[in-house]
């Protein structure tokens, strides 16, 4: 939904857009402004800025490579792309979501599109969509420009070092950068030291731009991330190996006359390697090797138009992507046993997008936005294809869906007034592990999960309503927001106790299946005051409801959540201090293998100074999260792993 009532300055690092395109931003790095967004700048990690978007909760499996859920849904319903281009995940236990590829000095900004009106490149986006918009120098910039970074946590001896640099003229430009973080275990509020919570990884990304004429433009795009001895408390193994090899280039054409505006084309690659490790897990009773392996390449021809009256948007994408993990057991003094997991599934989608932006008054806008898509699927290993074909007789190798949103959004806008209703309706296809996972081991309900290829698509109606006031000379504004989905044919996993486990210690087997229904609402209160020039609080507070066909709790489902935050200015100085915490999660999915979690509240405070030297920019960060170093997990805090403890941070900044 266009929520432009979703005016949620927590800090001056977040914005909420009245862009009509996008529900909000969170701003990375901006050239020109200090370029940092949080209250930690560019060594917060990509988890740290996907946090202060209000729709967005993570799912925490260890200290490193968070879930984004956007609406209360996880990775399955929500669309993440990186600047357009589709990227696949290579773990089956989502160890590596799409947000772990990317670093923090290589991001322009995040933008969030909520619900079904997604970006025209999203697909299956019920839930929603991220964007993660690569920082580019861009033409007629600064000459030259130097950026470092340096910064230290206490708690787990989180060491972060950066460096990029950009070069710009009227016609080139290219601007790269490395960035390296290291983490020892870190403890949990009380000290004790939470085992196989540490990481390590490198960046390195390069970017750059050719202008052929004034209206014709060539970008290129190269990211290369790693990362190494990932530590995952909440799952039964570790990490050994993550890579990811991302490129693209693109081809854009501006209009000078007429309703065309530009045409953009671009083509991408990526490949990720992701592979498993439990060598360091104590007591193992079989020892496993889990690799995973993720091939994408892809397209997409976007051209823009408009009239006065209209902002048009048609885009066509295409992308392949194949999937293929399997594991290979170790029982001590018996012969290694070998099992595909992901069948090395060939996907082939393509769709069309349609966006128009209309101007009813010079105080109204709809925004209507639709999308069909195509996809087939083929199984091309055939040891998996057997292996699942034992509990599906008569399976086809191969599988077409076609898939599809359409959404409305009207707004109207006062000076001092916002007020949004839309209503969507969109479905996906089930995804490689709904469809075709086998014997895939689940430590939040310790279950073995094996795919179902005969399942129906997910579909599912959403209506979204929002409101904002300012009033007091805009001192004092208020927001509200509320979303709906009436999922049909809602894709989750159901227990089947004809089939045994194959993992040490799972309480049993389910098979993914559909459920005739299933609804998930969201709301929301924000309220921001400028108390004075220098000093603003603001507060949020959220509750949502997910319920089963059965009326039973889904998992996953955000408890009554809130947070207060008291910021000030003074001259180049910026502090903030932060009280945010959530109820008892009263309403857990016990069903689901989900435990209640305890209500829990932490303080933070956090300090900024800038200043030059001899042309120099210099800004100085430190704080304090978890000021009272309380132990508290929250509810999508994988298996109740604890969060942090107390944790002092600080870092410098220099720009040249």
């Amino acid at each position: 939904m266009i929520a432009l009532a979703l005016t949620i300055i927590l800090s001056t690092d977040t914005i909420a857009t009245s862009s009509h395109t996008i529900d909000e931003v969170v701003v990375v790095s901006a050239a020109g402004e200090g370029r940092k967004r949080s209250a930690k700048g560019l060594v917060a990690s990509i988890d740290e800025h996907l946090a202060e978007l209000s729709h967005v909760n993570l799912v925490r499996r260890g200290s490193y490579a968070w879930e984004p859920m956007v609406n209360n849904m996880q990775t399955e319903r929500v669309a993440t792309t990186i600047d357009g281009m589709k990227i696949f995940y290579a773990c089956t236990d989502k160890m590596d979501p799409v947000t772990s590829y990317v670093e923090s000095s290589n991001l322009q900004s995040i933008l969030l599109n909520s619900g079904l009106n997604g970006n025209p490149q999203s697909t299956g986006n019920i839930g929603g969509s991220l964007d993660l918009k690569l920082r580019k120098a861009g033409f007629n910039a600064d000459p030259f420009h130097l950026n470092t970074d340096i910064g230290y946590e206490t708690n787990g001896h989180l060491q972060v070092y950066g460096a990029d640099a950009s070069f710009s003229t009227q016609r080139f430009y290219t601007n790269g950068g490395v960035f390296y973080r290291h983490a020892d275990n870190y403890k949990e509020g009380g000290g004790r030291k939470v085992e196989f919570s540490q990481f390590e990884k490198v960046n390195a990304f390069a970017n750059a731009g050719v202008k052929l004429t004034n209206r014709n433009i060539v970008e290129g795009t190269f990211i290369f991330d790693r990362a190494n001895n990932v530590g995952y408390p909440a799952l039964n193994m570790d990490v050994k190996k993550a890579e990811a090899f991302i490129t693209s280039l693109s081809y854009k054409h501006l209009f000078t006359q007429g309703v065309l505006n530009s045409w953009e084309t671009k083509a991408y690659y990526n490949h990720i390697t992701h592979v498993m490790d439990d060598t360091k897990r104590p007591d193992v009773e079989i020892h496993m090797d889990m690799p995973g392996k993720s091939w994408t390449s892809g397209l997409y021809s976007l051209l823009s138009a408009s009239n006065g009256r209209h902002d048009v948007q048609a885009n066509y994408d295409l992308f392949y992507n194949r999937l293929f993990a399997d594991m290979t057991m170790y029982p001590g003094g018996a012969a290694p046993m070998y099992m595909v997991t992901w069948p090395d599934v060939g996907t082939l989608n393509t769709g069309l997008a349609l966006t128009d932006l209309i101007s009813l008054t010079n105080r109204q806008w709809l925004k209507v936005s639709a999308k069909v898509a195509w996809q087939t699927q083929r199984l091309n290993d055939d040891e998996g294809y057997h292996a699942l074909e034992v509990f599906f007789p008569g399976m086809k190798q191969r599988y077409q869906q076609l898939t599809g949103r359409v959404a409305m959004n009207l707004q109207h806008a006062t000076p001092t007034t916002e007020l949004n209703i839309g209503a969507g309706w969109g479905s996906r296809a089930p995804t490689v592990t709904e469809a075709y996972g086998y014997y895939l081991n689940n430590t939040f309900d310790q279950y073995d999960y094996i795919g179902n290829p005969r399942l129906k698509n997910e579909s599912a109606i959403e209506l979204n309503a929002a409101a904002k006031f300012s009033m007091f000379n805009s001192h004092l504004s208020i927001a509200i927001d509320a979303n709906a989905f009436f999922f049909y044919n809602y894709i989750i996993g159901q227990f089947e106790n004809r089939l045994s486990p194959m993992t040490v210690d799972a309480e049993g087997v389910k098979v993914y299946g559909n459920l005739d229904h299933a609804n998930i609402v969201n709301t929301s209160f924000i309220t921001e005051w400028k108390a004075l020039s220098w000093l603003t609080w603001s507060a949020r507070l959220s509750y949502a409801i997910g319920r089963d066909e059965q009326g039973d709790p889904l998992p996953l489902i955000s408890p009554f959540a809130y947070s207060s935050v008291l910021a000030f200015t003074y001259k180049r100085l910026q502090g903030r201090a932060e009280l945010r915490g959530n109820s008892r999660q009263v309403k857990a999915g016990r069903k689901y293998g989900e435990t209640p979690t305890p209500a829990w509240v932490i303080g933070n405070i956090s300090t900024q100074y800038a200043f030059s030297i001899n042309g120099r920019r210099l800004t100085l960060r430190a704080g304090v999260e978890n000021v009272f170093d309380k132990r508290y997990a929250t509810y999508s805090d994988w298996c109740d792993i604890p969060q942090k403890g107390r944790n002092i941070y600080m870092n410098i900044n220099i720009e040249l």
